[in-house]
């Protein structure tokens, strides 16, 4: 079972993937395209290029997890603009939104708690 934490990372890849692709060839997109380990546990998510399906990649410490969500009607509304960085990073609460085909900038949710210093 894949569980997110608040703690894990999660990378959304900028531009879409081919969906032929199985585990072996999105580890390599993890690896060559977002420079990133696909066995460091961040979970990868990916789209297709008419945007009405994603799949995300998690190693769990004993293999890979391979999801596929496709929507039944309509494409996800949201997805990172093509920029400098080949990855987005979001927080766990924000996939959440986005897995909903939501918009995970506009949540409105409060910022991720930081430890205060302390006085003196």
């Amino acid at each position: 079972m894949i569980q997110v934490t608040p703690q894990m990372r999660v990378l959304v890849a900028v531009e879409p993937v081919d969906f032929r692709r199985g585990i072996d060839g999105l580890a390599a997109q993890c690896r060559q395209a977002l420079k990133a380990d696909p066995f460091s546990g961040a979970l990868f998510v990916f789209r297709n290029r008419s945007g009405t399906a994603i799949k995300a990649l998690v190693y769990d410490g004993q293999g890979f997890w391979l999801c596929h969500k496709r929507l039944s009607i309509g494409r996800f509304r949201w997805w990172p603009r093509r920029g400098e960085e080949a990855a987005a990073a979001l927080h766990a609460h924000e996939l959440q939104v986005l897995l909903s085909a939501g918009d995970p900038t506009a949540t409105g949710a409060a910022p991720m708690w930081r430890r205060l210093a302390a006085a003196g």
